[in-house]
C-alpha cells in the first residue's frame, strides 16, 4: 500500500514538474501559454488540399500549370504568374483568393463545392503564420509520371483487366498501374498517380480510357480515368478517406459506379467527376460493383453477405439478390461479373463456392428461398476474390485464396461442369480476367507474379513479374 502511494505521488509530481517544462518552453519559443498552437501543414492543411485540390494540380494532372502535391510547387504557383502562397503574407497570397468563396461560390475547386469558412481560415492562419511545412521526412513520396517506383520485389496484384479489343492487359502496382502490349508482352505504360494502394483498373467498353479505384489506407479515397493512348490522367476524384474498390463502367462510358469502406456505393460522371449516384443499403463494406444492361441498375456485393440491386435512376435499393435467410450464405462476398448480354450476374465470396444470379425477381420472394439463383459452381479453396464470363459467356472463371496457397478454375456456364484449373502453392489468387477472344486466362495475386493460362487444359503458358525490379547495389 505504501509503495503505491509513493508511486502516485511520484506520478503526480512528473506530471507537475511536465506541466511547467511545457509552459516553460512555450514561453521561451515566444508563444503565449494561453495562445493557440501554430497550424500544422502536415495535419491540417495538407488533408484539405488532399481532398479538394490534389485531383486536378498533381504532376499526372497539372490544372493551371500548378502542382500542389510538391511543397515548393505549391508555394511557388501556376501559369498566371502570380505566387500563390506569400508566407506571412495571406492578401498577396493568391491560393487564398482563389478558395474564398463569395455568395456560396468560388473559382476553386473548379465545378466543386466551396471550402467550408472555417477550412478557408485555417488556411489563412496557417499562411499568416509562416506558411511553414512540418511534413516529417519520413512521409514523403516523390512518385509521379517521371519518377515511377523503383521495385526491389513485385507487389502482391489486385487487379487485371484485358482492353476489349484485346491489345493492352493493365496490372496493379504500387502509385501505379502498369499497362502490357499483348501481341509482344511488353510493358507499355506506367500510369503512376496518388494512390498507393490500386484496388480495380478497369478499361472502358471502347477500351480508349482505364478507371481506377483505390486510395491511401486510412487517408484518402480516389477515382482516376487515364486516357490510355495519351498517357494522361483526365480525372481524379477524391472520395472518403480510405480506399475504394470494385470500379465498373456503364455501357456508354459515361458514368463510374464503385464501392465504399463507409458501406455505400456510389457513382460518378466521367465528363465532371460529379457524384450521380448514391446509396447506403449495405452495412459492411461493398467490395464490387457492375452495371445491369442499358445502365437501369447498378448490382453491389459487400462483406455484409448481400448482393443488392439498385435502380440508377431513383437511387433507390430495389432488392437482395441472393437469399437473405440466415445461415444460408457463409461470409462476405467480394467479387461481380454481369453476363455480357442478359442481366445475369456471377459472385462469388468466402464459402469458395462461385454462383450465377438473375438479376431481377419474377417470383415474389418466399423466406428460405434463394429462387434467382440460377447455377452453382464447383467450390475453390478458400474465399473467392475474383469471378469474370467469357466474352461470349459460355465459359466463367474464379480465383481464390486460403492459407498462403491459390487456385483458379474455369467452368462451363451451361451446365457448370469444371474445364480446368491450376493450383498455386506459395500466394493466393486475386485477380483473373478472360482474353477478349477466349482463349487464355490472366490471374494474380500475392507473389506479385501474371500467369497466363490456356482456357483448354488449364496449363501455364507464360509466367512473368510485371515490375520492373531492380536489386539492391551491393
Amino acid at each position: 500500500m505504501h509503495h503505491r502511494k509513493f508511486c502516485l505521488c511520484v506520478s503526480a509530481l512528473f506530471l507537475l514538474f511536465s506541466s511547467y517544462l511545457g509552459i516553460f518552453l512555450s514561453t521561451a519559443n515566444g508563444e503565449d501559454e494561453n495562445s493557440a498552437p501554430k497550424v500544422s501543414f502536415f495535419r491540417q492543411i495538407r488533408p484539405i488540399f488532399q481532398a479538394n485540390c490534389q485531383g486536378c494540380h498533381q504532376p499526372a494532372k497539372r490544372g493551371g500549370d500548378f502542382v500542389m502535391t510538391d511543397f515548393s510547387q505549391l508555394k511557388k504557383g501556376g501559369e498566371t504568374g502570380m505566387p500563390a502562397i506569400v508566407p506571412g503574407d495571406p492578401d498577396s497570397s493568391y491560393l487564398l483568393e482563389q478558395i474564398k468563396a463569395t455568395d456560396g461560390k468560388a473559382d476553386m475547386p473548379k465545378a466543386a463545392k466551396p471550402l467550408s469558412a472555417g477550412e478557408v481560415e485555417l488556411v489563412r492562419r496557417w499562411i499568416t503564420e509562416g506558411a511553414n511545412d512540418d511534413t516529417p521526412k519520413n512521409a514523403v513520396t516523390k512518385f509521379d509520371m517521371d519518377h515511377p517506383p523503383i521495385y526491389s520485389n513485385a507487389p502482391q496484384i489486385t487487379t487485371v483487366d484485358y482492353s476489349p479489343d484485346g491489345k493492352y492487359l493493365a496490372i496493379s502496382g504500387y502509385h501505379e498501374v502498369l499497362v502490357f502490349n499483348v501481341s509482344n508482352w511488353q510493358l507499355q505504360y506506367r500510369l503512376v498517380g496518388l494512390s498507393e494502394r490500386i484496388e480495380s483498373a478497369i478499361f472502358s467498353n471502347n477500351s480508349q480510357f482505364l478507371a481506377v479505384a483505390g486510395g491511401s489506407p486510412g487517408r484518402r479515397g480516389e477515382i482516376q480515368i487515364w486516357d490510355i493512348a495519351k498517357k494522361k490522367l483526365v480525372l481524379s476524384r477524391g472520395v472518403l478517406y480510405d480506399t475504394l474498390y470494385g470500379a465498373s463502367w456503364s455501357a456508354d462510358d459515361k458514368l463510374i459506379a464503385f464501392g465504399c469502406p463507409d458501406n455505400t456505393v456510389r457513382a460518378i460522371s466521367v465528363e465532371t467527376g460529379e457524384q450521380v449516384l448514391f446509396n447506403g443499403a449495405h452495412n459492411n463494406w461493398v467490395m464490387d460493383t457492375t452495371f445491369g444492361l442499358k445502365d437501369e441498375h447498378i448490382v453491389s456485393v459487400s462483406r455484409d453477405m448481400s448482393v443488392k440491386l439498385i435502380e440508377f435512376k431513383s437511387q433507390r435499393f430495389m432488392d437482395n439478390i441472393t437469399s437473405i435467410t440466415p445461415g444460408a450464405l457463409k461470409g462476405g462476398l467480394y467479387a461481380v461479373d454481369r453476363h455480357p448480354t442478359k442481366n445475369e450476374i456471377a459472385c462469388g465470396g468466402a464459402d469458395g463456392t462461385p454462383k450465377i444470379y438473375k438479376m431481377i425477381r419474377d417470383k415474389k420472394r418466399v423466406i428460405g428461398d434463394d429462387h434467382n439463383l440460377i447455377r452453382k459452381f464447383g467450390a475453390l479453396i478458400g474465399r473467392v476474390y475474383d469471378v469474370k464470363f467469357s466474352s461470349d459467356a459460355t465459359k466463367l472463371v474464379a480465383c481464390s485464396s486460403l492459407d498462403g496457397k491459390g487456385e483458379l478454375k474455369i467452368f462451363n456456364v451451361s451446365d457448370g461442369k469444371e474445364l480446368a484449373s491450376l493450383s498455386v502453392e506459395k500466394g493466393g489468387l486475386f485477380a483473373c480476367d478472360f482474353s477478349p477472344d477466349g482463349k487464355t486466362v490472366v490471374a494474380g495475386g500475392f507473389d506479385g507474379l501474371v500467369r497466363v493460362v490456356n482456357v483448354e487444359d488449364g496449363k501455364l503458358i507464360k509466367q512473368f513479374s510485371p515490375v520492373p525490379i531492380e536489386l539492391a547495389k551491393k
